[in-house]
């Protein structure tokens, strides 16, 4: 619970999303179809939070990482939740696709 409380107040370990990227990390951006068509950060998957469960099937390999990201965090946050839910070990919420394209 304690480490729950630092991670969303931003406490602890910094996140070098660089280095998981240049690791093999999938971006997964959350947002609905036509948000990621107004933009979005290159080589990422679209699947929005609302129809995740149902497309877990595109993300086969459960010890690949993840960096999740929306428009501010928030969608992004639940996904992170849901893949942690479903046995996917290494899921980083990235918040903001903007911030985390300019920390790419």
């Amino acid at each position: 619970m304690l480490n729950t409380l630092k991670e969303l107040l931003g406490f602890g370990p910094k996140t070098d999303y660089a280095e998981l990227k240049r690791n093999g990390a999938i971006i997964l951006d959350v947002r609905t179809k036509n948000e990621f068509a107004d933009g979005h950060i290159k080589n990422s998957i679209n699947i929005p939070v609302n129809t995740l469960l149902q497309n877990l099937n595109k993300l086969k390999n459960k010890n690949t990482p993840i960096i999740t990201c929306c428009a501010t965090g928030n969608r992004s946050g639940m996904a992170k939740r849901v893949l942690k839910s479903k046995g996917y070990d290494q899921v980083y919420n990235g918040g903001g696709w903007k911030s985390l394209n300019n920390k790419l």
